[in-house]
């Protein structure tokens, strides 16, 4: 008996992400941190390492899409937990400390097996076509958000 498989919808989209978050949340429990945490990381990482903290809120409420108190929160939580600073060199600037590098890099590591093992086996030209109709519904829905 052939399978078909579905037509890409947003219920096809959601349940992919809602499946490899689940698998990524759990990863980030086992560190003590959390979802919003993880991606508060990846934005200064990729900033940098160091990036003013409302370019930091907006670029995680962005990615998010969530109001800047929730990002604030995070970031307030983060620096409570010494995973981020202000950096000394400029005071309205975050950083990662040490303990903040730790946790994305270990955190960062895990996931990569998670993420080769879900991919296994996809050719290259299957996942560039999903890239391309990912970043297109996602530009779309950002220009509807925009428009709103």
């Amino acid at each position: 008996m052939a399978t078909t498989a579905p037509t890409v919808n947003g219920r096809v989209i959601a349940l992919a992400h809602y499946a490899a978050r689940a698998l990524l949340e759990g990863v980030l429990v086992s560190h003590g941190a959390t979802f919003h945490q993880s991606v508060t990381l990846r934005a200064v990482v990729v900033a940098g390492e160091s990036v003013g903290r409302d370019e930091l809120v907006a670029d995680v409420t962005g990615s998010l899409k969530t109001g800047e108190p929730v990002v604030r929160g995070a970031i307030e939580e983060m620096t409570a937990a010494k995973l981020l600073e202000a950096d000394p060199a400029e005071t309205s600037r975050m950083r990662l400390t040490d303990s903040g590098r730790d946790l994305y890099e270990s955190t960062t590591a895990e996931t990569a097996e998670i993420s080769a093992r879900l991919y296994a086996g996809i050719p290259d030209e299957d996942l560039a076509i999903a890239g391309r109709v990912l970043n297109l519904i996602t530009e779309r829905a950002n220009a509807e958000l925009a428009g709103a």
